[in-house]
């Protein structure tokens, strides 16, 4: 088992890895719209949505594979009228569209407004 952690990518917020490579796979945290270098979290979906899609690039890039590896992903919306907007932003960077679920919670950390984990071949 290989943790993976980038500059690149927004720091973990609590007692975890950005990412976990094991058995061929990257399992990468769920990750916030927070930008590397100030942790500062952009205004609306569409620049939160993008800011999340950076973070797990740079993560599956620092464990040497891309985001059109990815078997499965999980997206937490705070609000599902942000679901088309998401969902747009989303197919530009999951080209290979791997299994995903998406789900609505009440609420995510620092109040932003999407979260994504995923599942990376190696």
């Amino acid at each position: 088992m290989k943790k993976i952690q980038t500059e690149k990518a927004a720091k973990a917020i609590g007692p975890y890895s950005q990412g976990v490579c094991s058995s061929g796979l990257l399992f990468t945290s769920g990750q916030i719209p927070a930008e590397p270098e100030t942790g500062n979290i952009p205004e609306g979906i569409r620049e939160q949505t993008m800011q999340v899609m950076e973070n797990l690039k740079a993560i599956a890039e620092a464990a040497g594979t891309d985001l059109s590896k990815a078997v499965k992903t999980t997206c937490f919306l705070s609000d599902m009228e942000n679901f088309a907007c998401f969902n747009e932003i989303y197919a530009k960077y999951f080209t290979g569209k791997p299994a995903r679920s998406c789900v609505a919670v009440k609420a995510l950390p620092k109040g932003v407004l999407a979260e994504v984990e995923a599942v990376i071949e190696l």
